[in-house]
């Protein structure tokens, strides 16, 4: 951690590049090379403020969390995989250069690569390869003949200092479309209609995405992704379980982990329209408390040439926790919203950070240098350190010298939502800002999904909870007696039977009722303990129970 002597040095140093530098943003810039076995902060002066060396190379991308740790992947040596940046592994590492976490994913069978990104919650997601031998591909409907290695995501929560456990897991197998065969599983007459698949059959080749970008939106509890191969950028759902994000329903935008979007080559899924990417990396959102914030934005390496990159910025056709489309068409919109011609040319890696003034920082990897532009596309401070720069991060003060609270927590009572104290609160219903309500309480009017936003003391980072699914119950007196009738169901996800847990479904006049998401009654049932769902599609339904006390409902995922 940062000590008295290194905040005198800051201070200092922050007035003078105040005074040289006045319209950029931040105070220090994180930097590490691939390949290399150093990151080093430096100032807006180009001063190194604090460096940290490591006994292994960095396989891709490195980032500073809070309070000035370091998270790196890792390029682990006598790995089954071979290819571009493979990782096999990645640590947390502190402002002293202890290591806190070092954690493996590396077998014959699947390897990380590429990017990494930190949750607000302390976990870790990563991308990894899995690989198919070429019977599965066949067995799936793909005419390749050979091996694949279609792409998981993988989240990890720490259990140790070399540990960690598996909470949630995505994988690309599990969500694949062909039209060549139907006696082959997978089989669709049309790709099209199901564009939120992937064609095994449209790069025939073993590395057939090359995912290398990824970032979480903890507003929507979304997942956007890049695939260098496949030129575009997708979205998926993270409020799935991972038996959910292995089907095509449930979550907070019902299709499991299916792509809730997808951007940049239509082709891909025989949609009509142009191809807009030509070799995309660093996917991200645009952050709260940012200019254009919730838009998609892509590093484009070919984006104005073949002799100069990009940053195009994507304004998604968001509707709820889903994207806008016309089914047999392409996703909105046909091309970039905004795009940065970049200051230079780079073939491969790259990134870019939208900055709260309105300022980018642009990082050009094989020039080795990064620099930051004006809303107006002014450069106002750029560096070459050299070396193959795959990314770099703008920071303050604030946020390197101060250690992350804890995420706010909501409680939901029969009528109110409550948030653990904190300087600031905002709420949010649905993944959207509800204006006005900062408040540590707020009484909801709607069922949905509400979470909170919150800032520590110093007021410099946003936290957000975890979201909070509330059912609204417009009757007079229910509300306040709905803990009375709690019950639960088991288990959720099921594949069809529902067991119902509540004493009370043993007294008379005790109503059981089902309904689809959008709240239409399918079936309803007195005094019962078990309901069947197998006649019904996958999907996400309410199970309501009510009587003479009060009425309660539950979420259920059905997937058979």
């Amino acid at each position: 951690m940062i000590n008295i002597t290194q905040k005198m040095i800051f201070a200092f140093t922050l007035l003078f590049s105040t005074i040289a530098n006045a319209q950029q943003w931040g105070n220090y810039t994180l930097y590490a090379a691939q390949n290399g076995t150093n990151a080093t902060l430096i100032d807006t002066n180009g001063t190194t403020y604090h460096s940290w060396t490591f006994a292994t190379q960095t396989a891709y991308s490195t980032y500073l969390l809070q309070g000035g740790i370091i998270l790196r992947s890792v390029k682990k040596s006598g790995v089954s995989f071979q290819g571009g940046p493979i990782a096999g592994e990645f640590q947390k590492v502190d402002w002293d250069g202890n290591i806190l976490w070092d954690y493996s994913y590396s077998t014959t069978t699947h390897c990380s690569h590429h990017d990494i990104e930190a949750m607000p919650n302390g976990n870790v997601i990563i991308i990894a390869y899995d690989k198919k031998t070429s019977s599965e591909v066949a067995a799936a409907g793909g005419t390749y003949n050979g091996e694949m290695w279609p792409e998981s995501i993988i989240e990890i929560k720490q259990t140790g200092a070399t540990t960690g456990d598996i909470v949630w897991e995505w994988h690309l197998w599990d969500h694949l479309v062909q039209n060549v065969d139907n006696t082959k599983a997978n089989y669709s007459a049309s790709i099209v209609n199901n564009s939120g698949l992937y064609n095994i059959n449209y790069n025939k080749t073993k590395d057939f995405m090359h995912m290398n970008g990824i970032d979480y939106d903890p507003i929507k509890d979304q997942i956007t992704f890049s695939s260098h191969y496949l030129d575009e950028m997708y979205i998926i759902d993270h409020s799935t379980t991972s038996l959910e994000a292995a089907s095509h329903a449930g979550g907070n935008s019902g299709k499991g982990g299916d792509f809730i979007y997808r951007y940049g080559n239509p082709s891909v899924y025989e949609a009509t329209g142009n191809t807009v990417i030509d070799v995309v990396h660093d996917a991200h959102f645009i952050p709260e408390g940012v200019p254009n914030s919730g838009y998609l934005v892509g590093f484009i390496n070919k984006g104005i040439s073949s002799s100069q990159s990009s940053v195009d910025q994507v304004d998604v056709p968001r509707n709820g926790y889903n994207y806008d489309l016309t089914l047999g068409e392409a996703y909105a919109p046909s091309t970039y919203t905004l795009r940065h011609a970049c200051n230079g040319y780079t073939s491969n890696q790259g990134n870019s950070q939208q900055l709260p003034n309105g300022n980018m920082l642009v990082c050009m990897a094989f020039l080795g240098s990064m620099y930051e532009v004006d809303p107006q596309g002014n450069t106002i401070w750029t560096i070459t350190p050299g070396g193959t720069l795959v990314h770099a991060y703008r920071y303050d003060e604030c946020y390197v010298s101060n250690v992350a609270s804890e995420l706010p927590v909501v409680t939901a009572g029969s009528s109110t939502l409550t948030s653990t104290i904190a300087s600031t609160y905002q709420w949010y219903y649905n993944g959207e800002q509800l204006v006005g309500e900062t408040n540590q309480t707020y009484t909801p009017s709607v069922s949905g999904i509400y979470l909170v936003r919150t800032t520590d003391a110093n007021g410099c980072v946003f936290y957000y909870s975890e979201g909070v699914y509330f059912e609204y119950i417009n009757t007079s007196g229910v509300q306040e007696l709905q803990k009375n009738v709690a019950f639960s169901v088991y288990p959720n996800p099921t594949s069809g039977m529902l067991e119902i847990y509540d004493t009370k479904l043993k007294q008379n006049n005790t109503i059981v009722k089902v309904l689809d998401s959008s709240g239409k009654v399918l079936f309803e049932t007195e005094n019962s303990t078990t309901i069947d769902l197998s006649s019904y599609e996958n999907g996400l339904y309410l199970i309501t129970i009510s009587n003479s006390e009060g009425s309660q409902t539950k979420r259920v995922s059905l997937i058979k």
